[in-house]
């Protein structure tokens, strides 16, 4: 890794930073020169920071904070390595963290490793997953007192309307877009095709399938915090915030992924257009495990109002085979490509737990061998199907009491997370509209 320096002589600083359940980053600045002693020995936050409010605040009575003393966990490098920041001025380095106890267990209080416990659990099976995200986003004018579309760095215009698969779109912003994919490129991001999307100022960026689960959600958490830093390079917000305006539809992050076994096969594909009989039980457990996932696919306030009837987001809990309206589709595509699009997280998701709640489903309905109801046809929304949580509160009991979540995630979590939430639904309720939109706009 001390190869990069040589590569960047000119950096002088590092960030080092982990994701706490939010997805936030928390971390520190450091001296470049001490790049050595980070790679060997590490550096130690509370274990507390990754269990914060979306404020930054600790958790009242976390048994974290001052009923443990707020020890220190060890914080290591994950295999990423040290990458730019291109966002930022001066030309820095960032070094992704994740957590440990100082004897060298895994913290499960870590989102990261709650993903790497799933991942574990398919390697135990002989099986490797394959996981794809699709990230949509705004680019938001927040320097008044109103969100606007900002102006086209090209033109200096403002596109008022919704242009989807607009090439016109896309052209208003081609600088942008421009530093976009290079910086993608400098972070080892594999960002594959952009589209304009149904809303003003909202876009989707695909990021390539990736055989390692834990690098495609390092993907989808690195993109988030490029997209976001250098958006103000250019004067405006980007923002993952799941519906910034009433008027439109939301931003998601869809997630594709197929399996595969031992010898490389794809386990999904049997040679026709519905799949296997295992496709069929990862949907299955995909759907039993959904009314206690909701409150990861949409751990906000704001969450919520993206997920109503007839806006681009799923609120019924079904399958189907090549059909949007649905909470899961089955894309067509040629037999060994047979994958699942799990389509009810929003951007504003930590992108480790998504990707370990929807494979942990998954790989819960395989070991089940169990069998999902039939695919709908036509619009979901008009199906009669059960719903997902209505709620932000309705989500925190039913992840609560989850039974397929607590296969999937140490108790530990479990009970940081829903503290985490309670606290955010309670102190949420002072906030005014304008205030929850000045604080998901730029943290989620």
């Amino acid at each position: 890794m001390m190869d990069w320096f040589r590569e960047h002589p000119d950096v002088k600083t590092i960030r080092v930073a982990a994701a706490d359940l939010n997805g936030v980053p928390r971390g520190k600045r450091i001296p470049a020169r001490f790049a050595d002693k980070l790679l060997h020995e590490g550096t130690k936050f509370p274990y507390s920071v990754l269990n914060m409010d979306i404020w930054g605040e600790d958790i009242e009575d976390s048994p974290l904070v001052f009923q443990a003393g707020d020890p220190d966990g060890m914080l290591l490098p994950t295999e990423r390595g040290f990458m730019p920041m291109p966002w930022l001025e001066a030309p820095t380095g960032l070094l992704p963290l994740w957590m440990f106890h100082p004897d060298g267990r895994p913290y499960e209080g870590d989102p990261r490793q709650a993903l790497a416990r799933v991942v574990e659990r398919y390697k135990a099976a002989g099986l490797t997953p394959v996981v794809a995200t699709e990230l949509e986003f705004f680019l938001i004018d927040d320097s008044g007192g109103q969100l606007r579309v900002p102006p086209s760095p090209r033109s200096g215009k403002r596109r008022t309307g919704a242009e989807t698969l607009s090439l016109r779109a896309l052209d208003a912003f081609d600088r942008f877009f421009t530093a976009l994919y290079d910086a993608c490129e400098a972070m080892d991001i594999p960002a594959d095709t952009a589209i304009s999307e149904a809303a003003p100022g909202q876009f989707e960026i695909n990021l390539m399938h990736q055989a390692d689960p834990l690098k495609a959600a390092d993907d989808a958490w690195l993109f988030k915090l490029l997209v976001k830093g250098l958006a103000r390079q250019y004067g405006f917000a980007g923002s993952f915030m799941a519906k910034p305006y009433d008027a439109w539809s939301g931003s998601g992050m869809h997630m594709h992924f197929s399996i595969l076994d031992l010898q490389g096969n794809n386990i999904f594909d049997n040679g026709d257009e519905e799949g296997s009989d295992r496709l069929r039980h990862a949907v299955a457990g995909c759907l039993e495990a959904m009314p206690g996932s909701t409150l990861l696919f949409a751990p906000h306030e704001n969450s919520y109002d993206r997920l109503v009837p007839n806006a681009h987001a799923p609120t019924g809990i079904g399958w189907a085979y090549e059909n949007r309206t649905s909470a899961i589709r089955i894309p067509s595509s040629g037999p060994k490509a047979r994958r699942i699009e799990h389509r009810v997280a929003g951007g504003d998701v930590n992108p480790y737990l998504t990707v370990a709640a929807v494979l942990g489903a998954a790989l819960n309905g395989l070991e089940d061998r169990a069998e999902p109801p039939p695919p709908i046809s036509g619009n979901a929304y008009e199906q009669g199907l059960a719903q997902l949580p209505a709620t932000w509160g309705e989500a925190i009991e039913a992840f609560a009491t989850c039974p397929q979540i607590k296969r999937i995630f140490s108790t530990h979590l479990i009970e940081n997370f829903v503290m985490t939430k309670r606290q955010e639904l309670h102190y949420m309720a002072e906030l005014s509209d304008e205030e929850t939109v000045e604080l998901y706009l730029d943290t989620v």
